[in-house]
């Protein structure tokens, strides 16, 4: 549980990352998929410091 709590932030990072690629290969980008991303992208390095901070 401890790993996969350190590994979060790069997790919703990876998650931004998909989210960012999928449409881009499909041909269809969108704001709300560009918007999603943006706050997975923010949320996820913000964690990743804090949690890593805090765990080690």
């Amino acid at each position: 549980m401890k790993a996969l709590l350190k590994n979060l932030g790069i997790i919703l990072v990876l998650i931004a990352v998909v989210v960012l690629a999928v449409p881009a290969f499909s041909g269809t980008t969108s704001n709300l998929s560009i918007g999603i991303a943006a706050i997975l992208l923010v949320v996820g390095v913000l964690s990743h410091i804090f949690i890593n901070k805090k765990i080690d």
